[in-house]
């Protein structure tokens, strides 16, 4: 085995995790090789790489997935390894053992430790053996569901049904009685066999009041294994992962060496070298039980590198070459707080739909301070609809929970994103929530918060008067910028006026039900000191900010003591600001405008009941109904393809079809009509 450092690598990957691996490759002074399909020509991780080769057409089935054209692009490049990130090939056991037939050096563990830990009925009794704790469970396939409702009742409700090939989310079902557990048995079986080929099913105890830990764990080819702590990763929606932290706020110390230790004795038992990840779901008593091992680096693996000070790219790519671990178990360190958010591309208003189309506006917030931003795209680039909705991840690391928190929450309103919808004001809702706040959560929390979705009112700001002299505020500020036109009449110069009335609904996030809050404003020093009346007195709000029209993020500090940053639009006559998590939307008027806007007449929304119309942009697969077709209610009408999800079109009620607007592989935008209605 050569324990020599490569010279160059090949990242066979996209988007985010291929450029953290350049940016690792770089500082080892490695040469890299960037792959791309034809929809990512122009994308970051391209720009970034010494040599970029592009292996196909958009579709990943036809590019990033095809082994041949990865390993031919090695050998045309003189590439000695492979870093796969995560996604993709990373953990095809196939993928790794072609590499070690051509000589390729894979950067990642052998294929027989992927092999071993890709299956989860093979995987468990691994660790069932490697005195791994498992949860109480029937580990062979069953094949009917008399057998999987007999298995249960022996096991104990609730039980959890899973596919032996199962993965983000697909095929797992939780029953709770006997019909669940038919019902859901067959759902999982079908589910599986369509998604990964293997119908093959298992079922064990559902452990209540779940969390989701993960173990990392790093190996190398001289039988060492440590693990760098754990990862709390039970912030999910429909079993992806939101917000990860590290460490987390429910393992003590016996419990992380207890698990820990299992997790070494794991990965000892497969001979594993590299970094890979252990997970465990731990019940509320601290009981933990092996889930699965990813045999891949994860996408939450900065929050691990925040507290140890470990670059884990780096240890997978020494190791890769040859090198010994260059620390022991006492060593690893855990310093602080981390957390990360993962920022995607979809919009948590219209139930988390994908949104693709070009960044018009890109601004992370800036790495300093305990904040990083790991990113695959740039201002002006393209979200494809081809492949998964990461824009970023947003990572942050203090002294503490309480500063990390903090931290993150002032990160995300500084995160600027538009030309499409992203997941930051959902983000910033749950780092505000009491129950995040207090680290009282489990799996379940998203789905017991927010059981009817997100929704622009899911959040209420502390303070709404606060955003209401704020909007006051960027009024005053446009109207100051105005006045320094030049060629204004002398003696008609504009003045501007001391009092306004904010209008805005009585709940926020919306202009319903609208009510008006008359301000007055003076400028004394620099600070504007906005003072609102309403029925319980005066409000002073004093501003101090540079914020200039036109800008999307505004900083200021309020009385003197709040630092606060708030996403701001202004379109037409409206004001739109977002901060922590909360919207807020009004119109800043005169007096004399405000009368006048009492008298205008209510303009209503046009009638769409008879139309069917694109939720989110992608590609329609399936147009399922005729012209002259009667349908039902629930009746499925169209599917429509975006970033990896197929999504079904149903009708909202009864009707007869009129006409069909679009046709079969259009690729369609936001709101496009597909379908009309008599």
């Amino acid at each position: 085995m050569t324990t020599k450092m490569f010279k160059k690598i090949l990242i066979a990957n996209r988007g985010e995790i291929a450029c953290r691996v350049m940016k690792t490759a770089k500082k080892m002074g490695i040469k890299t090789v960037a792959v791309y399909s034809e929809a990512d020509k122009e994308a970051r991780h391209v720009q970034m790489a010494d040599e970029a080769i592009c292996i196909g057409p958009a579709p990943s089935r036809e590019s990033y997935l095809v082994m041949d054209r990865i390993i031919q692009a090695c050998k045309d490049t003189g590439a000695e390894a492979v870093h796969p990130g995560y996604g993709f090939l990373s953990e095809n056991e196939q993928f790794a053992k072609r590499c070690e037939e051509e000589g390729i050096v894979f950067i990642g563990p052998k294929h027989q430790s992927i092999a071993a830990m890709g299956d989860k009925i093979a995987s468990k009794k691994l660790a069932l053996e490697a005195k791994v704790n498992t949860i109480p469970g029937y580990n062979e396939a069953i094949d009917t569901n008399e057998e999987a409702v007999k298995i249960a009742q022996g096991i104990g409700y609730p039980v959890m049904i899973k596919a032996s090939a199962g993965g983000g989310g697909k095929g797992l079902r939780v029953a709770f009685n006997d019909k669940e557990a038919a019902e859901g048995f067959a759902a999982c079986k079908t589910e599986a066999m369509n998604s990964f080929g293997d119908d093959r099913i298992f079922i064990e105890k559902f452990v209540e009041g779940p969390r989701h830990i993960e173990i990392q764990v790093l190996g190398d080819s001289y039988g060492n294994v440590v693990y760098l702590n754990e990862r709390d990763c039970s912030i999910q929606r429909r079993h992806q992962k939101v917000i990860e932290e590290a460490p987390s706020p429910f393992i003590d110390p016996a419990t992380r060496k207890a698990m820990g230790e299992q997790a070494v004795a794991l990965a000892k038992a497969v001979n594993y070298q590299s970094a890979g990840t252990v997970e465990f779901v731990v019940g509320k008593d601290k009981s933990f039980y092996f889930l699965e091992m990813n045999t891949r680096l994860q996408v939450e693996h900065p929050v691990t590198e925040s507290i140890t000070g470990l670059d884990l790219v780096e240890q997978m790519i020494r190791v890769a070459a040859g090198e010994k671990l260059a620390f022991k178990q006492e060593e690893v360190k855990l310093d602080g707080w981390s957390m990360e958010c993962r920022i995607n591309a979809d919009d948590p208003f219209r139930n988390f739909l994908p949104s693709t189309g070009r960044l018009v506006k890109y601004r992370p917030p800036e790495s300093i301070n305990g904040v990083r931003v790991d990113t695959g795209v740039y201002e002006g680039g393209e979200i494809p609809m081809y492949y998964d909705s990461m824009i970023a991840k947003l990572i942050v690391h203090g002294k503490d929970r309480t500063e990390a928190i903090e931290k993150m929450r002032s990160a995300l309103n500084d995160f600027v994103i538009r030309g499409i919808h992203s997941n930051i004001p959902f983000q910033a809702a749950l780092l505000q929530h009491p129950r995040f706040v207090n680290g009282d959560f489990t799996t379940g929390f998203i789905a017991e918060e927010y059981p009817e979705g997100f929704k622009k009112d899911s959040v209420q700001p502390a303070d709404p008067k606060r955003l209401a002299a704020l909007a006051a505020f960027m009024r005053y500020r446009y109207l100051e910028h105005i006045k320094m036109i030049d060629g204004q009449l002398a003696g008609h110069e504009m003045v501007i006026a001391k009092k306004f009335v904010v209008v805005t609904g009585k709940k926020t996030g919306s202009m319903n039900d609208p009510y008006e809050e008359p301000v007055r404003i003076e400028l004394k020093d620099g600070i504007y000191s906005v003072y609102i009346d309403d029925a319980d007195g005066v409000s002073r709000y004093d501003i101090e900010s540079d914020w200039r029209p036109g800008q999307l993020a505004l900083h200021a500090t309020i009385n003197r003591t709040s630092k606060i940053t708030a996403q701001v639009e202004r379109k037409g006559a409206r004001f739109y600001l977002v901060l922590d998590g909360a919207h807020y939307e009004c119109m800043v008027l005169s007096p004399l405008g405000a009368e006048l806007q009492r008298r205008m007449p209510v303009k209503l929304p046009p009638d769409t009941s008879k139309l069917v119309m694109s939720p989110m942009p992608g590609l329609l697969t399936k147009i399922a109904v005729k012209v002259g077709e009667a349908v039902t209610a629930g009746q499925k009408l169209a599917s429509i393809e975006a970033m990896k999800m197929e999504n079904t079109i149903s009708a909202a009620q009864d009707g007869v079809v009129s006409e069909i607007c679009a046709k079969e592989g259009d690729s369609l935008a936001v709101d496009q009509l597909i379908i009309r209605f008599e």
